[in-house]
């Protein structure tokens, strides 16, 4: 248990850190530290992407009995948010990484809403941060205890965890939104005077 504990430990904690950080990036209100928080994400989303692929690949060529085939098997249900996240959240990380690096002639200029939009954007953060939650049922296995053995018990885990994955994706759209109306260039208004309508 212990080994198998041990190898799952960096794994979630890589994950866990990354969504911490994809949670605050449209926080921030200075390119400067956007693009550097920006760039300590997308080495913590490849680490944990290289991570998971590495204990599922180990997973795979182990013999079944060995520590990492037992946190590969945990790890299973970590694999699509990881997957999502490789696919689409590394590539908008990347993308918003070289956005505040157009501004790094001027470091103090403030973070424009479209990129802190773009910060806030779901799937930037949500898929990080799923993939962290979704690594908990692995760290309870190992501890010693298993979730999926009485069902009074996996029953309500599994609508906690759904629970939470739809009030993570609500929260991120909402803040999305509010930052890209804030974006949006100003409407101009008509120059002709508002008058009588005459025919």
């Amino acid at each position: 248990m212990e080994s198998q504990l041990t190898i799952l430990l960096p794994v979630a904690a890589v994950w866990l850190a990354a969504g911490v950080v994809a949670d605050g990036l449209p926080r921030l209100r200075n390119t400067r530290m956007l693009r550097r928080r920006t760039g300590w994400l997308l080495v913590l989303a490849l680490s944990g992407v290289a991570l998971t692929a590495a204990v599922l690949g180990g997973g795979l060529l182990s013999a079944g009995t060995e520590p990492v085939d037992r946190a590969a098997a945990g790890l299973t249900l970590a694999a699509g948010p990881a997957l999502v996240a490789t696919v689409c959240s590394v590539r908008r990380i990347r993308r918003l990484w070289a956005g505040a690096g157009a501004f790094a002639s001027a470091p103090a200029t403030p973070a424009p809403h479209g990129l802190r939009a773009a910060a806030a954007h779901p799937l930037v953060g949500l898929p990080l941060q799923v993939t962290a939650l979704a690594t908990v049922p692995a760290l309870i296995a190992a501890a010693g205890t298993d979730l999926g053995a009485d069902p009074g018990v996996t029953g309500p885990a599994i609508t906690v965890g759904a629970l939470a994955v739809i009030a993570i994706g609500v929260r991120h759209a909402l803040r999305h939104n509010r930052f890209a109306e804030r974006a949006q260039p100003a409407v101009a208004l008509s120059t002709r005077a508002a008058g009588a309508l005459h025919v």
